[in-house]
């Protein structure tokens, strides 16, 4: 039998993303600029992880996608900065009852090696977000196999547990 939901009941949000590789454009992850001879396609900066978390933190409050608030048909949100994004995400009237509790993280990549970037990732976001309790960051490849696997491109999965402030 279903609990009911009381106004202290956790929310959880589960996020993905996913942008091209393509030459000519940085690479953006976590708000770092990382050197590689590729950076992600998109309508804004293209950073998958922190499209992947403001969906993640959306989608725990009911407030559909990335795309609902930043609609990539808005010439206004061209190149803007996905920590921007975030920070404006953090603002919406839905959220200021609730705090992110805790956030984790994937990025799948089969290049570049992204390991020693997750401390300058980690930061941003906790300068951004104060997470009550954690942020974890992980990088993983697949192995050569799929789209990122080939090289064509970047993915990243997050989950996100809100808590009542």
């Amino acid at each position: 039998m279903p609990t009911k939901k009381t106004a202290d009941t956790p929310l959880v949000g589960i996020g993905f993303d996913v942008h091209a590789l393509e030459k000519n454009r940085p690479l953006i992850l976590g708000g770092v600029n990382i050197p590689y001879e590729y950076g992600l396609k998109g309508h804004s900066d293209a950073d998958v992880l922190l499209h992947s978390i403001i969906d993640a933190i959306l989608g725990a409050v009911g407030m559909g996608d990335i795309g609902v608030l930043f609609p990539d048909t808005n010439p206004d949100l061209k190149d803007i900065s996905s920590l921007f994004l975030l920070k404006e995400v953090l603002k919406q009237d839905s959220l200021q009852a609730w705090k992110v509790s805790n956030i984790d993280c994937t990025i799948i990549a089969q290049k570049p090696a992204l390991s020693s970037y997750i401390p300058q990732m980690k930061d941003n976001l906790t300068g951004i977000i104060k997470p009550h309790y954690w942020l974890n960051i992980k990088a993983t490849t697949t192995e050569k196999l799929g789209f990122t696997g080939r090289g064509e491109g970047i993915a990243a999965y997050s989950s996100c547990l809100l808590i009542r402030r």
